[in-house]
């Protein structure tokens, strides 16, 4: 207490004695007990009084004895069963956790990881992930400043997250203890399946498969890629004890539309231990790309023979080629080539631009440039009468869609009539002109977008001599035709807003989040935040329903499913105000990631105690790492003085003293006769 505060209390105790004294002493006519006491009294009440109103600051000095923090963590993953360690891993935390001299020197904290981090002293060892890193995220937060040591019991598998290796901080140790049996076991295992998750109709896609071997002999293993019964690649893979690793490439068919689930598998004459790491199911989207597209040309000319054999190398592309007048319909095309259109085409234009179709327009010295003026907006033509050879220069900033160089400054010139071409909005330029070694700047392949609806411009003619330049630089067609494949896609795509849009994987494996968006739009295209969501899911198979409601969040409207079994599930995304419904489907592939392993990651782990200056143990060498944790002269508890402040106001009880103080006081006058 300050100095203030001691001279105020001082005061305090002359001003209560002096007001008591003055009035039950000095005036008394005989100094009763009775006066006496309610002196005492009055007194008491006036200095707690005055005590308040100075409120002075009461100081308390503890102290509190701190261990070190020792956290014990136990992999609750259902590998640990899966490889017969669960007794051995309940045995060891008991051993550690239980401990008389451990508990004395350390605070001991129980905690279990699998996907998440949590406290607890109950495992049930059936989480469906491993992550490790989580660990060093969360003991780095919860024990702030402290060095501490860490005894974590698992197996070392780790199936998600980033390498647990450099995640924790190396001022603080690691003891792993390792849960498994650690003999080299005969083992054959797909370590990895790469495959694109969606492939074209009638094309083939590609699947990348790393397998894996353990063992001590030379073997020959069979590997195959199966879609139901059907056995669609076979390979004999030989192995020995030099070669443990082997990639296999294979070409797939997609000879079906839709999600087309397919089963690798590696076999042999030999026995193992574990066969569900034998066996990895992947699945991919087959899309039909089927477009059929119309060369409209009132002209005989080599462009349009070139251009079908370029857009036709894709088996789903289909052209035909017809003139304007004789076009009755135009039901049925995709795209809609217009090769140098003149007043001819008014029909076309008309009936193209009523049925939304996208165009690709290609001009030369044949086209009507007034006309199409008239017909489409996204350029501008002011042309003369006189030819001019374009040569192309390839745009890098060009992002519509993927496109590389192929030789374009090689090609030879198109042919059109000299004069300037002005873009009109959103028009993007891959390729502009360049006449000699002069860039005009104005496009030579020109697209653009305009509510949804797509166009693309090729300002010249003869591109069939592009075809064969590009045959002769590559010994094949294959680079520009697909380069035109990739315009025809672009043309091929509709862009148009859905009030109603739905992310969601095609398949899913098990164990992994199931988790499905949604975004509604209101007819100004708004995010609806009003909006009532729901899904109904369908299990193909058990034909059994359940429905559930879309939680809104960030924009988006999302819904967890896991714990789904696998299998085939169709669903429904419906908005109750509109009615407006969106339907899909989605595979849950039988695959359980924590079956795949034979033995503990022992490497691992002891890369992990090496690098935090730890040391690895065994279930059977539980005593020793007890004895090694109460040697340990780092991990001291330490003597913590505890200084707590409290204002005097606070205290409750002083308050109610001197109400009794008070209440005495008037009972003790009152019942003496002195009111």
């Amino acid at each position: 207490m300050t100095t203030t505060t001691i001279l105020l209390i001082i005061l305090s105790l002359l001003i209560a004695g002096s007001l008591s004294f003055y009035q039950y002493l000095y005036n008394a006519k005989n100094k009763s007990k009775v006066n006496l006491f309610l002196a005492f009294l009055r007194f008491a009440s006036i200095f707690f009084i005055l005590l308040l109103l100075i409120n002075p600051i009461i100081t308390k000095n503890t102290l509190q004895i701190v261990k070190t923090p020792l956290a014990v963590v136990v992999d609750n993953s259902s590998s640990v069963a899966f490889l017969n360690a669960k007794e051995k891993a309940l045995e060891v935390y008991k051993k550690v956790s239980t401990n008389g001299a451990i508990n004395d020197k350390f605070d001991v904290q129980s905690y279990q990881f699998d996907t998440d981090f949590e406290p607890s002293s109950r495992f049930n060892f059936n989480g469906t992930q491993t992550n490790l890193e989580v660990i060093a995220k969360n003991l780095k937060s919860i024990n702030r400043n402290v060095i501490f040591p860490t005894v974590i019991i698992t197996d070392g598998n780790q199936t998600s997250g980033n390498d647990y290796v450099y995640s924790f901080d190396p001022l603080n140790k690691i003891y792993p203890v390792i849960l498994g049996d650690t003999t080299k076991l005969f083992d054959l295992k797909i370590n990895q399946l790469n495959v694109n998750k969606y492939a074209f109709y009638k094309n083939k896609f590609p699947a990348e498969v790393f397998l894996q071997y353990s063992g001590t002999k030379n073997v020959s293993a069979n590997f195959t890629i199966t879609q139901g019964n059907s056995v669609v690649s076979k390979q004999n893979i030989l192995f020995s004890p030099s070669k443990k690793t082997a990639t296999i490439n294979v070409l797939l068919p997609a000879n079906k539309v839709g999600l087309q689930v397919f089963k690798a598998t590696i076999t042999s004459s030999e026995k193992e231990k574990n066969i569900f790491n034998n066996n990895k199911n992947f699945a991919v989207e087959v899309i039909d790309q089927k477009t059929n597209l119309a060369i409209v040309s009132a002209i005989n000319h080599p462009d349009v023979a070139a251009l079908k054999h370029a857009i036709e190398t894709n088996a789903q592309r289909k052209v035909t080629i017809v003139k304007p007048k004789d076009i009755k319909s135009l039901q049925g095309y995709n795209v809609l080539i217009l090769y140098q259109p003149t007043s001819e085409f008014k029909s076309v234009f008309d009936t193209a631009k009523l049925a939304g179709i996208n165009t690709f327009i290609i001009t030369g010295n044949n086209t009507d440039f007034n006309f199409l003026n008239q017909n489409q907006s996204s350029l501008t033509f002011k042309m003369s009468g006189q030819k001019e050879d374009y040569l192309s220069v390839f745009s890098s900033q060009f992002n519509l869609f993927a496109s590389d160089n192929i030789g374009f400054e090689n090609f030879p010139p198109l042919q059109n009539p000299f004069g300037t071409v002005i873009a009109n909005g959103n028009v993007s330029v891959l390729l502009s002109s360049k006449i000699r070694n002069i860039e005009t700047s104005a496009p030579l392949l020109a697209f653009s977008e305009n509510q949804g609806k797509r166009s693309a411009f090729l300002l010249g003619e003869n591109s069939w001599k592009w075809r064969l330049q590009s045959h002769i630089d590559n010994q094949s067609f294959e680079k520009f035709d697909i380069f035109i494949d990739k315009i025809v896609q672009f043309l091929a795509s509709n862009n148009s807003k859905k009030s109603l849009v739905v992310e969601h994987e095609s398949f899913y494996n098990s164990g992994e989040a199931i988790e499905i968006s949604a975004q509604y739009f209101n007819k100004n295209y708004e995010f609806d935040e009003k909006a009532r969501l729901t899904i109904a899911l369908t299990n193909t198979k058990t034909k059994q329903t359940k429905n559930y409601d879309l939680l809104k969040g960030n924009n988006s409207y999302t819904v967890n499913l896991d714990g789904l079994s696998a299998g085939s599930y169709n669903f429904s995304v419906k908005e109750l105000n509109s009615k407006t419904t969106y339907s899909s489907h989605f595979e849950i592939l039988d695959f359980d990631i924590e079956k795949q392993f034979v033995n503990p990651d022992v490497e691992k782990l002891s890369q992990l105690a090496l690098q935090t200056q730890g040391k690895e143990y065994y279930p059977d060498q539980t005593d020793v790492l007890i004895k090694s944790l109460l040697e340990n002269e780092e991990y001291k508890s330490i003597q913590k003085n505890n200084m707590t402040k409290m204002p005097l106001i606070d205290w409750v009880w002083l308050l109610v003293l001197i109400s009794i103080l008070l209440a005495t006081e008037w009972f003790v006058r009152k019942y003496n006769g002195l009111l």
